[in-house]
């Protein structure tokens, strides 16, 4: 497989000019690729800083396994160049919509499914160009693993939530798409789902992802499209409302072919359950990653979207409210309102964990911060590099906290 070029690398002018004369005028800037990630973080006001326009592929080389892209170019158009050549993004990053882009999962540090198995984002981040607050390009890292000058700067801009600079262009590590898939689905409550994962990890399995949820029908509790659900409406959601429901735990593998098989042996006869059918499983893998469940349905407009941050070997947390679980125990969701954000974050500390408020319910939760407070040292750090990168504090101001 030969390199391909899509586009002939320029400086994104119209960009530097833009934050050169906001920085100049002391002019707060909102940054905003495909805007489907605007309610992560702290609300921002400012001139909205688009990427739109600075789209495209500019090179992939599937012998290397990299590929380089401009930060407005849309997720999808990037997994269908991949899959061209039998490769992928092995950390899934959520789209959120159909305008999720390239800039704005790096920036947001989100990734899907297959985080506990394959990485996060930073561990894909080869390179990149950004344009800090003085409007100056800059670039750091390279196109292969080898080349590490600027390497750790360029790991940073994964999850800076575009407070240290503009991203316009990313190198990026890819995969070969796995030989062999298959998703299991076994009938367990949350405890022993969570014991068995701790026991599967131990062994050599192909697990990719996983997730725990209690579920009315096989199939992440995804109803046909236009169906109704057991609350009487499309797209209803199942937790407290429907405590009787199934508890069933999902697992993805991927791998050899002989390894997958061999696993899907092995696993059905530990715990039982049954083998989904893969065209069944992919959407339902897809919509856990962009959160389009029955269980991401908000229960009322006074209910955020809780994201726990845990260790994987966490027990069982002591929460009233249903959870989804993933990454083999690391990522747990609920829905709560704000003023039970003291009982999450004390639960959640409790196992060395941290609690995010991911998405606020409609009143937008005045007074309840949506990020947990940084340690002493990791806030030092965090000055020094706004300080180094934006000094005058242009970008995103206050996405962070």
């Amino acid at each position: 497989m030969s390199a391909m070029t899509f586009h002939v690398e320029a400086e994104p002018a119209h960009l530097i000019e833009q934050i050169r004369a906001a920085s100049g005028a002391g002019t707060p800037l909102r940054i905003v690729g495909g805007d489907t990630k605007h309610f992560y973080g702290e609300p921002v006001q400012g001139e909205a800083l688009s990427t739109a326009a600075w789209a495209g592929i500019v090179s992939h080389e599937p012998t290397e396994l990299v590929i380089t892209v401009r930060a407005g170019t849309p997720l999808a158009d990037v997994e269908a160049a991949l899959a061209e050549k039998g490769q992928c993004l092995p950390f899934e990053p959520p789209h959120f919509g159909k305008g999720g882009t390239v800039g704005g999962a790096v920036a947001a540090g989100l990734a899907g499914p297959a985080r506990a198995s394959a990485g996060g984002v930073r561990d894909f981040v080869l390179g990149c160009r950004f344009i800090n607050g003085r409007g100056e390009l800059l670039t750091f890292g390279g196109q292969v693993m080898k080349n590490v000058a600027g390497y750790d700067v360029s790991r940073v801009m994964a999850g800076s939530m575009g407070r240290l600079g503009l991203i316009t262009e990313i190198s990026l590590k890819v995969l070969p798409v796995a030989p062999a898939e298959a998703t299991l689905v076994f009938r367990l409550n949350q405890h022993d789902a969570l014991e068995q994962l701790h026991r599967w990890g131990g062994q050599p399995l192909p697990l990719n992802a996983s997730c725990w949820v209690r579920d009315p029908q096989p199939g992440f509790a995804r109803p046909p499209e236009g169906a109704q659900t057991s609350l009487g409406r499309p797209g209803g959601r199942l937790d407290e409302t429907a405590p009787d429901a199934p508890e069933r735990l999902y697992v993805r593998l991927r791998g050899a072919i002989a390894a997958v098989e061999a696993a899907c042996e092995r696993m059905l006869r530990e715990a039982g359950g049954q083998r989904m059918d893969n065209a069944q499983a992919a959407p339902d893998w897809s919509s856990c990653r962009d959160q389009t469940l029955p269980f991401f349905t908000a229960p009322s407009s006074g209910h955020g979207l809780w994201r726990l941050s845990v260790p994987q070997t966490a027990r069982v947390l002591d929460l009233p409210q249903a959870q989804l679980i993933e990454w083999h125990g690391a990522q747990r969701w609920l829905w709560a309102p704000a003023s039970e954000a003291a009982m999450i974050r004390a639960a959640t500390a409790e196992v060395n964990g941290h609690a995010t408020l991911f998405r606020a319910g409609a009143d937008g939760a005045p007074g309840t911060t949506r990020f947990d407070a940084q340690s002493p040292a990791i806030e030092a750090i965090t000055r020094r590099l706004l300080g180094e990168f934006d000094p005058a504090g242009v970008f995103n101001a206050g996405r962070m906290g």
